[in-house]
């Protein structure tokens, strides 16, 4: 019986990328709401959440990811794009700041290069991962 083996990498593939699906598909759903009802503009709280949720299973394989990985600089181009996706989901829930709408894709994409790049170059031999060093 062959197990299904799923990386942190391919986790985090399929977390980014099915949230940046949401948030281009989120303008059309509501657009179409809003042509057939004359109520409620606003994104219905739920469908908020599913942004957060995105976040916290991206937050999950990043840090399994830069846990064992010596290098600085790889964990901090993890951790950068998760910041900033972050900063802008908040933004987009309470605007503190005007910045555009598709600001957004910049860092979630960002992240699934990164898992990209990490899926393919660094394979873990033993406690420690990456072969790129400081």
């Amino acid at each position: 019986m062959k197990v299904l083996s799923l990386s942190y990498d391919r986790i985090g593939i399929v977390a980014s990328s099915l949230c940046m699906i949401h948030c281009i598909i989120t303008p059309f759903i509501f657009a179409a709401k809003a042509c057939t009802e004359i109520c409620c503009a606003g994104t219905p709280f739920w469908w908020q959440i599913i942004d957060y949720f995105f976040l916290i299973i991206s937050f999950t394989a990043i840090y399994f990811i830069t846990k064992n990985n010596k290098s600085i600089w790889f964990n901090i181009l993890f951790w950068l794009p998760w910041a900033v996706l972050f900063l802008t989901l908040l933004n987009h829930t309470f605007v503190f700041i005007q910045i555009p709408k598709n600001f957004i894709y910049i860092p979630a994409f960002s992240i699934v290069v990164l898992h990209l790049y990490n899926l393919k170059y660094c394979k873990c031999q033993d406690e420690t991962c990456c072969a790129i060093e400081n």
